[in-house]
């Protein structure tokens, strides 16, 4: 389990689709051999919904755990089996039931599932290969935040401490995606990547045409992968914890933050 807790946040995309966050299903509501779940929980899957996994919940309620189009959701079956409340639960002292069942069925599989598909994808290493922390980050060469990220991790990765593994996409604007394919095409990806930052302020990297036509689908996988994580914006980074579990960072990080996702303090 994660040492360190945080709110979960739970999607809206679900209830966006619903006409009340608490709602029935005109269907028969015992569970068929085609639909194994009460009618009124099939109309969620039905919708989108990838079930992770059910629960006890207080006052006689079965809750459900799972993700849509890459976020968190969690929702109460209640004890006639016919109608279904959307959102987190809490008790008379205002403490959230749901976020450690969203965390231990939803969140840590998700997490864990997405070091492995990361691992496969089109990324440039930065920093020594034998290094003893690995940082995944999603990073598209025009992203303001990734440069910066990258000027934060800059000490552990001078040190040898980090190898910071960059996803290259191509999302903010319309030369984002030459340049990612630029990178992953050169001669050189590591000495491509360490250009466009140094050059960032003047405008980055020149594109390469012939890398362009090679590399872009390798881009476009990327794209892809980020967009099938629920991610939307650069940097987005996967980290291990203290404990060896897969956390993840929406946007650039906070200083404090950093010690945590290097795996060290910062290097004097």
């Amino acid at each position: 389990m994660l040492s360190r807790r945080r709110s979960v946040p739970l999607s809206l995309l679900l209830v966006a689709g619903l006409s009340s966050p608490a709602f029935s299903s005109p269907k028969q509501s015992s569970p068929t051999q085609a639909d194994p779940h009460p009618a009124a929980v099939q109309r969620l899957l039905d919708r989108g919904v990838d079930l992770a996994g059910t629960f006890e919940a207080p006052g006689g309620l079965t809750g459900y755990a799972g993700s849509m189009q890459g976020q968190p959701v969690a929702f109460y079956l209640t004890p006639d089996g016919d109608h279904v409340i959307v959102g987190p639960m809490l008790d008379a002292d205002g403490n959230n039931l749901t976020d450690d069942k969203v965390q231990q069925l939803v969140i840590e599989p998700m997490n864990q599932n997405a070091w492995s598909r990361l691992a496969d994808s089109h990324w440039v290493g930065d920093g020594d290969p034998d290094a003893e922390t690995v940082v995944y980050t999603f990073t598209d060469p025009n992203c303001p935040y990734c440069h910066r990220f990258r000027q934060a991790a800059q000490p552990w990765i001078d040190a040898g401490r980090v190898q910071l593994r960059h996803v290259m996409v191509g999302i903010i604007r319309p030369d984002s995606m030459p340049k990612a394919a630029t990178i992953l095409g050169a001669e050189s990806p590591e000495s491509a990547l360490m250009a466009n930052h140094q050059s960032y302020q003047e405008g980055g990297i020149e594109v390469d045409r012939e890398s362009v036509s090679a590399y872009r689908s390798k881009v476009t996988a990327n794209n892809e992968l980020m967009s099938s994580l629920g991610l939307s914006a650069t940097p987005s980074t996967y980290y291990l914890n203290a404990d060896g579990d897969v956390e993840m960072k929406r946007g650039l990080p906070r200083p404090e933050e950093m010690p945590a996702m290097m795996g060290s303090e910062r290097p004097q």
